[in-house]
C-alpha cells in the first residue's frame, strides 16, 4: 500500500504543479488512497520531496536531488534582490537592476524563463530581454514583477 501511494505521489508530482500538502491529499483521495495530512507529511519526508518556484513565484513539490539540485530558488534569489524595475513595449522588456547586478540577474532570467523568451543581453544595469510575442512580453513583465514585490 505504502509503496502504490508512493509511486501514485511521484506520478502526480511529475504531471501536476502540486504546490500544498492539502493538494497532495485531495488528488490521492481522488485516486482511492484514503490519506491524513499526517500520512502525506510523512510521505512527502520519505521521499524527500521539495517546495521548488517555478514560473510566476508560485510553488510546486519536486524531488530532492541531492547533487546538481534545482537552482530555481537561488535564482528568484537574484532577481529579487537585483531587479528594480521591469517594462514592456511589443515583444521586447527591459529590465533595470541596481548598478552591478544586470549579469547575474541576467544568467537568472537565462535559466529560469526559458519559454517565455528568445534571448536576453545584459549591460551594467541593464537587461534586454527579447521574447516570442507580445502576450510572452507581458507574460514575462508580470512574472518579474511579482518575484521583486515579494522583496518590498
Amino acid at each position: 500500500m505504502k509503496k502504490g501511494r508512493h509511486e501514485a505521489i511521484l506520478s502526480l508530482i511529475k504531471k501536476e504543479s502540486i504546490g500544498t500538502q492539502d493538494e497532495l491529499m485531495q488528488r490521492l483521495n481522488e485516486m482511492g488512497y484514503k490519506v491524513t495530512q499526517a500520512t502525506v507529511s510523512r510521505d512527502i519526508k520519505a521521499l524527500k520531496l521539495v517546495k521548488t518556484p517555478f514560473e510566476a513565484g508560485q510553488y510546486r513539490y519536486t524531488v530532492s536531488s541531492g547533487e546538481g539540485e534545482d537552482h530555481s530558488g537561488k535564482y528568484y534569489s537574484i532577481l529579487s534582490h537585483s531587479v528594480t524595475d521591469v517594462n514592456y513595449a511589443g515583444n521586447m522588456v527591459v529590465v533595470k537592476c541596481f548598478s552591478g547586478m544586470a549579469q547575474a540577474a541576467c544568467a537568472a532570467i537565462d535559466n529560469l524563463m526559458l519559454s517565455k523568451i528568445v534571448g536576453t543581453l545584459a549591460g551594467d544595469d541593464t537587461i534586454f530581454v527579447l521574447c516570442k510575442d507580445e502576450e510572452k512580453a507581458e507574460d514575462f513583465k508580470n512574472s518579474v514583477g511579482k518575484i521583486i514585490e515579494q522583496n518590498r
